[in-house]
């Protein structure tokens, strides 16, 4: 199951979890975690998605940002782009899901428990693209993490560090390893919060 960084987790997913919210075949990944170098590129295809996705839906996609490891220059990660499509109802899969699959995106993941969350993979490069509903408070997260790591290099460091840490060891599936990250994320965001409720904070985008 593709993992998202800034996700909350209420509680760590269960294989049974993971089998339910899977749109065909569950694929175990029983290996360790590979993580790269931040690489240039990845500005320049999540570039080039936004653009597919705009053309795909039109004003339908209300907000598309690159968002996870590959946005944030400095971090190691896995060498796939994360990018948030925001829509007014992601729950409403015919106003969109039918345009992106035409689009050449693959449905791979429904939540409807879970903010109405759907992951779709991408045509040709390795994606997770991520859609929510207007509102829904996983935007703010993922963005808040992104730009709060953009400009703070001692978490960004400890993130890096967290992130070799746990992807060294094996894992059945690529959710459990963003499980096990979990709570540093969750510290590292009430830091950013802790941050912007001061008169003095900026953080950029």
């Amino acid at each position: 199951m593709p993992e998202a960084d800034s996700r909350e987790h209420k509680e760590r997913w269960t294989d049974a979890d993971i089998r339910k919210s899977t749109v065909g075949e569950v694929k175990p990944h029983d290996a360790p975690i590979v993580l790269v170098e931040y690489d240039a590129k990845w500005p320049q295809q999540f570039a080039r998605e936004a653009e597919r996705i705009g053309k795909a839906l039109g004003e339908r996609a209300l907000q598309v940002e690159h968002i996870g490891s590959t946005s944030i220059p400095g971090l190691v990660a896995k060498p796939i782009i994360d990018i948030l499509l925001v829509v007014a109802d992601s729950g409403d899969e015919p106003s969109y899901v039918p345009a992106m699959e035409a689009a050449g995106y693959v449905l791979k993941i429904r939540e409807p428990e879970w903010h109405q969350h759907r992951l779709f993979k991408g045509p040709d490069i390795n994606i997770n693209l991520h859609v929510f509903s207007s509102g829904s408070p996983e935007i703010e997260r993922h963005l808040l993490l992104r730009d709060w790591l953009r400009v703070n290099e001692t978490d960004r460091k400890l993130y890096a560090e967290t992130k070799h840490k746990l992807a060294s060891e094996k894992w059945h599936y690529v959710q459990n390893y963003a499980d096990a990250k979990s709570a540093v994320v969750e510290v590292i965001i009430s830091r950013a919060k802790a941050s912007l409720s001061k008169p003095e904070s900026h953080v950029r985008s």
